[in-house]
């Protein structure tokens, strides 16, 4: 059996070119909307992954100024506290440097308005040396002070003896005195200047205000949550 062929016509080969061409372009549309779809879901993947990695370092960049923001306010605060209390601590200080030393420029007056005789006053400060002392002693005083301290000499020779049954000599050193600006009071020494004892009225107030000193701060400033006292 023979088949037979029948060619197309012009029309029907326009007609299948036109089927090819739709085909061909439906298949490349449908082939860029993929890659489009795709290009966007990668497009939309990336720009997360950047968004996720900008916002942790923004995250991390704030955390890290805040911080630094925080250790600032605590050092600045820390150092405001600190000047703070160096400041008291000088107002505190300048207040009792201001006390003793108003003591200080009133110990000669106080001494004249206490009832208590100079020569007494000499003899009881030569009396609290002796003790220490053996049977020689020289005593040094302000030059103004040379005669009543020679009384004083005197009167405290006979106290000693007659308190201790021991004999002592007592004499004045008139070329070494004491400086004209002190309040007063005496030196004791012996065993030819070996051994000294001062008992000015200067040294006895720097005493008194160092053993006063932490009674006077309580009294002024109240008690102290970081300072112990043990006097």
């Amino acid at each position: 059996m023979t088949s037979i062929v029948h060619a197309l016509s012009d029309d029907q080969v326009n007609q299948e070119l036109k089927k090819m061409i739709a085909f061909i372009k439906q298949e490349a549309m449908e082939k860029a909307r993929e890659v489009h779809i795709k290009a966007d879901e990668e497009f939309a993947i990336e720009k997360a992954k950047l968004v996720r990695h900008e916002q942790t370092s923004i995250d991390a960049n704030y955390e890290k100024k805040t911080k630094a923001v925080s250790m600032q306010q605590q050092i600045t605060k820390s150092n405001i506290i600190n000047r703070t209390r160096l400041q008291v601590l000088a107002a505190r200080q300048e207040t009792l440097d201001g006390i003793f030393e108003d003591a200080r420029q009133r110990l000669p007056d106080a001494i004249q308005t206490s009832g208590l005789k100079p020569e007494e006053l000499y003899t009881n400060l030569i009396l609290q040396a002796l003790a220490s002392y053996a049977e020689v002693v020289t005593v040094k005083a302000r030059t103004k002070d040379h005669d009543v301290v020679n009384k004083a000499i005197s009167s405290a020779a006979k106290k000693y003896q007659s308190q201790t049954h021991l004999p002592v000599k007592l004499s004045l050193d008139e070329k070494n005195t004491l400086p004209a600006e002190c309040a007063g009071g005496v030196t004791i020494s012996g065993l030819n200047g070996k051994i000294e004892i001062v008992n000015i009225l200067d040294e006895r107030l720097r005493l008194l205000e160092s053993e006063a000193l932490p009674f006077i701060r309580v009294t002024l400033f109240g008690k102290s949550e970081t300072r112990k006292f043990f006097h």
